[in-house]
């Protein structure tokens, strides 16, 4: 069965973006860059790893999922961000089809369920944190790129979803001198 993982940076405090979906005080220069472009080289946007000259093979993730407003960070000059994978944005507005983007409207949890039950590599969750909510009793791993900043407030790394513990289990841990930390986490006790 495949992995729904949410893989997203996040802020000391807890935010994934600020409260106008700000994401610029994340460090995007340093040691981190290489070693987590190469790990996740499927996750970053088609046209920047082509301009890079990073290859994109799909082995760890082949779709992506996001919200509206992560969706729209790209907007208009990427209408397709994630051209390389299969792309579902979950939203309640009627917009224009794109090629090779799946707007939907379905319950989330039901759309990601058919999804693991398909043939193929890994789901991605991209953002944002109204979905991770939604989709938390889903998400089999956690990779967080924990930024050494504090945002004081915005979007959070999960919205409100009310209290409902689920163990994680800390898989990896790695610093870098940019002081970005990535911490992978697997569902578990």
């Amino acid at each position: 069965m495949r992995a729904l993982t949410y893989y997203v940076a996040v802020s000391l405090d807890g935010f994934i973006a600020g409260p106008e979906g700000q994401f610029d005080a994340f460090v995007f220069e340093g040691d981190h860059m290489a070693a987590i472009n190469t790990r996740f080289a499927d996750a970053i946007p088609t046209s920047f790893a082509d301009a890079l000259g990073i290859a994109q093979d799909r082995s760890a993730f082949d779709t992506v999922l996001m919200g509206w407003n992560t969706y729209a960070v790209g907007l208009p000059a990427m209408p397709s961000p994630y051209a390389h994978l299969r792309q579902v944005v979950f939203t309640r507005r009627d917009p224009d089809p794109v090629d090779g983007v799946e707007f939907t409207d379905r319950d989330p949890v039901e759309v990601v369920r058919g999804l693991k039950a398909e043939d193929g590599a890994g789901i991605w969750l991209c953002g944002g944190g109204a979905l991770a909510a939604s989709l938390v009793g889903e998400i089999d791993r956690l990779v967080l790129k924990v930024n050494p900043v504090l945002f004081g407030d915005g979007i959070p790394l999960f919205g409100r979803s009310g209290y409902a513990p689920a163990a994680f289990t800390r898989t990896a841990a790695t610093a870098f001198e940019s002081g970005v930390t990535l911490l992978e986490y697997q569902r578990g006790a």
